[in-house]
């Protein structure tokens, strides 16, 4: 089982796993999000860390079958869809949306930055949800992570409220992209995930 060196990552580096961190606007909000993710890849995985490799081959979700699709993919898939139905949203209401873009891109970045505090592997290498994560779900560590490093409060508000935890709370327009961009992919793949298991 590899494990990460105590290297700490950049933005330059973070951006080599997701792309559109670079299209946020705000320099202090980008380097604040790179350091998240720095910590969460450097403490994750039972307190071992994940190499980038690693991460790169963590399956998009423990609970959806065995498909073609990573986590650090759909996270790339979130953001994308996130900026692409804010372009949408903004010529289709005759009224102006307040959407904060760099918040949403930002919380579509760190939705899920717990899950590698959640996820360990076991003695085989294979990836499952750890102890930690039993008793802390990702949206909890998210925010935790979030807070330690000065996200503002709105970005925030997405990790928190992105899951199921979020649905008793209103959401904020950022978040409310978030979550059906998040259910997009997640209900996506639950279907081929099923369709998979059909063909055995």
């Amino acid at each position: 089982m590899t494990t990460t060196q105590q290297t700490n990552y950049g933005v330059k580096e973070i951006a080599k796993l997701f792309p559109s961190l670079m299209k946020i606007k705000r320099k202090s909000l980008r380097e604040k999000v790179a350091a998240v993710w720095n910590e969460a890849i450097i403490t994750g995985c039972g307190g071992k860390g994940w190499t980038f490799a690693e991460l790169r081959a963590v399956k998009f979700t423990l609970l959806a079958g065995d498909i073609d699709m990573k986590f650090v993919e759909h996270l790339n898939s979130c953001a994308l869809q996130c900026i692409a139905i804010a372009d949408v949203l903004k010529r289709a209401f005759r009224c102006s949306i307040p959407i904060q873009r760099d918040y949403l891109i930002a919380g579509a970045l760190l939705a899920d930055v717990g899950k590698p505090l959640e996820y360990d592997k076991d003695a085989s290498g294979k990836v499952v949800q750890g102890k930690f994560g039993q008793q802390v779900r990702h949206p909890f560590s998210g925010v935790a992570l979030a807070y330690k490093h000065g996200i503002p409060g709105e970005v925030m508000h997405i990790i928190a409220t992105h899951s199921h935890e979020g649905d008793k709370m209103e959401r904020s327009i950022e978040s409310i992209i978030f979550h059906h961009a998040d259910f997009v992919d997640f209900d996506i793949a639950k279907f081929l995930g099923k369709r998979g298991t059909k063909k055995l």
